[in-house]
């Protein structure tokens, strides 16, 4: 771990804060749970990827090696209702979804996680960890499934703090006569010919949910690794059945170390909705070649992390524009200058390593920002400190040119060029002190959201206004 900054995170499981103590320095394993691919991610969705990236970048400040891994459930009753409704085949809906997955998370500024493994690329992992579960007595086969036997675990809803009703009145929880106990979950469930299977000692069939992330987890991180994070709606049965079967399967081993959460996220102040008018997916806001939804990744992502994580936070456009407004400041400051990040200990890093305190960081990205004067050697510092630290947020990713001009999205080339050929009309009136027309000019490219700044020398900067 470089320097003397100490991370410190909450932990879901032990419910206070802690130090973080990785079981192996040279390696810090963590595990999120991605998405299940029947439709495109919703600003809800955006939330765990942002936040979880912020960590695997601050973490990779701190450590020398970090595996990171997030799943692809590609195999889930979700997927096959979506396929079925489209008429379209489970294999070309899930690959385009990944695709679009991909493109979005890429435009929220989100790294690219070391391993992205597809359940359906581990199906034989998920039978031996079945099976293991068998041998161990305590998962049983009933009616063609295979269901975990929850009454063997004394330790089970330590995660969630549920006791045995409310985990069985409170969640989703089906009750199945093929059940030896009304909260016993399914590890396998049989297929039909029309439905998508494989097969197992036990039938052809599909996995459940739950024993695809600990199949992919322990593949990939082993049977006791650093962390695992996820949204705060995965808690129960999620991860509570996800510790329930890795330790079961592996007797003395504590699967993640660490719990991580997020909190719940609302939209214009209500839970978000079709039918409120307030579901925003991340191609939608993303607005690529439509002006009028045109909203950049990064002021996305800086309207999330000015929200602690573990906080609910509420979705807005006024957040969305305050936070555009926040990085054309920013984005002004820094100028035409390049500068590299270079990683210090700096006041943002100390916060992130307070359980990621992204608000404080921003605060200290802000001052930083209010410090830098025109010239001289510590402008250049502040600069270079103002881009390091957003560079741990995700943030600050392009010049300031392509920024404030909009070409950091797609379909636009034709329309700069006819700003420049208006530009260049204007300073040719100006030249000419046909002042009215240039005033003209100015007035009808403000009205389409586009600034001039006017220079000595003629006008060549302009920046889009949100």
């Amino acid at each position: 771990m470089s320097g003397k900054v100490k991370l410190h995170l909450y932990n879901t499981l032990t419910r206070q804060k802690v130090r973080f103590d990785p079981l192996d320095d040279s390696n810090i394993r963590m595990y999120v749970c991605g998405p299940t691919v029947y439709d495109k991610i919703h600003v809800g969705n955006a939330r765990p990827i942002i936040i979880f990236d912020v960590l695997y970048r601050l973490l990779r400040t701190l450590y020398s090696k970090v595996t990171y891994v997030r799943n692809i459930t590609d195999v889930d009753d979700k997927i096959m209702v979506r396929a079925a409704e489209r008429n379209e085949d489970i294999d070309d809906l899930t690959r385009k979804t990944i695709e679009q997955f991909d493109m979005d998370v890429k435009a929220l500024g989100a790294l690219a996680p070391d391993v992205q493994p597809r359940a359906t690329k581990h199906i034989s992992e998920m039978i031996d960890l079945i099976a293991l579960l068998i041998a161990k007595g305590v998962a049983y086969v009933a009616d063609g499934h295979v269901l975990f036997s929850v009454s063997i675990l004394d330790s089970y809803g330590e995660l969630s703090g549920r006791d045995r009703d409310e985990m069985i009145a409170g969640a989703r929880v089906e009750v199945a006569p093929y059940k030896k106990d009304p909260a016993d979950f399914v590890l396998w469930k049989p297929s039909n010919e029309k439905q998508i299977g494989w097969l197992s000692p036990w039938g052809r069939g599909r996995p459940g949910w739950h024993i695809e992330c600990s199949a992919m987890s322990i593949k990939y991180l082993g049977s006791t690794f650093d962390i695992h994070g996820g949204g705060e709606d995965l808690i129960f049965p999620h991860h509570e059945n996800e510790i329930a079967q890795s330790r079961c399967a592996y007797p003395g081993s504590s699967f993640a170390k660490i719990w991580l959460h997020n909190g719940y996220l609302r939209s214009e102040g209500e839970k978000m909705s079709k039918s409120a008018g307030n579901f925003y997916t991340v191609d939608e806001l993303l607005g690529i070649g439509e002006r009028e939804r045109m909203w950049r990744g990064e002021s996305i992502r800086l309207m999330m992390l000015g929200t602690h994580y573990r906080q609910p936070i509420d979705f807005t456009k006024h957040g969305l524009l305050a936070a555009k407004r926040k990085l054309d400041k920013w984005y002004r400051t820094l100028g035409d200058y390049q500068v590299e990040p270079i990683p210090n200990d700096s006041d943002v890093l100390r916060a992130l390593c307070d359980d990621m305190n992204t608000p404080k960081a921003v605060a200290n990205l802000d001052a930083i920002c209010n410090r830098i004067s025109a010239d001289g050697e510590d402008a250049a510092d502040a600069r270079r400190e103002l881009v390091t630290g957003a560079n741990l947020l995700g943030l600050l990713r392009y010049d300031s040119v392509t920024w404030f001009q909009g070409s950091l999205l797609q379909g636009f080339d034709e329309e700069q060029t006819e700003i420049a050929a208006l530009i260049e009309e204007r300073n040719a009136a100006r030249k000419n002190r046909k002042f009215e027309v240039a005033d003209a000019i100015r007035k009808s490219l403000l009205s389409d959201g586009i600034v001039l700044e006017d220079r000595p020398d003629g006008t060549t900067i302009w920046r889009r206004e949100q």
